[in-house]
């Protein structure tokens, strides 16, 4: 009997990105879901998002947040919430794997509603 995949992963795809991967693993009218895996010593780009809130939830590693003006540790099991049109991202300082769950909450949940405003992979 072969196993059925958690969220369906034969069907979504994973998109590679500089900084690791995501796969989308639940898009619905009113939310998108995530999983985010950030290579070590890689970071996303400090953006901000005009249409959705973000929810991340920390699930392997430690990583540094960056929320507006302030700087946080999130450990496995923490949660920090990223208010539309709040500056933030997020870095994998250490020397492992960081995972986390994204729930987007909003009216549009498109790639394109990314505003970056530094990036270290000429993205800007």
């Amino acid at each position: 009997m072969s196993e059925v995949p958690l969220f369906d992963e034969q069907i979504r795809g994973l998109e590679q990105r500089p900084w690791g991967c995501f796969r989308v693993i639940g898009d619905y009218p009113d939310c998108k879901i995530k999983r985010l895996d950030i290579l070590p010593g890689q970071r996303l780009s400090l953006q901000s998002h005009r249409h959705r809130t973000e929810y991340w939830v920390m699930i392997r590693g430690t990583a540094t947040v960056t929320l507006a003006e302030e700087q946080r540790e999130l450990q496995p099991g923490e949660m920090i919430v990223i208010p539309k049109t709040a500056k933030h991202r997020i870095e994998n300082g250490g020397h492992d794997l960081v995972s986390l769950i994204e729930v987007q909450l909003g009216s549009y949940f498109g790639e394109d509603d990314i505003v970056r405003y530094a990036d270290d992979y000429q993205r800007t």
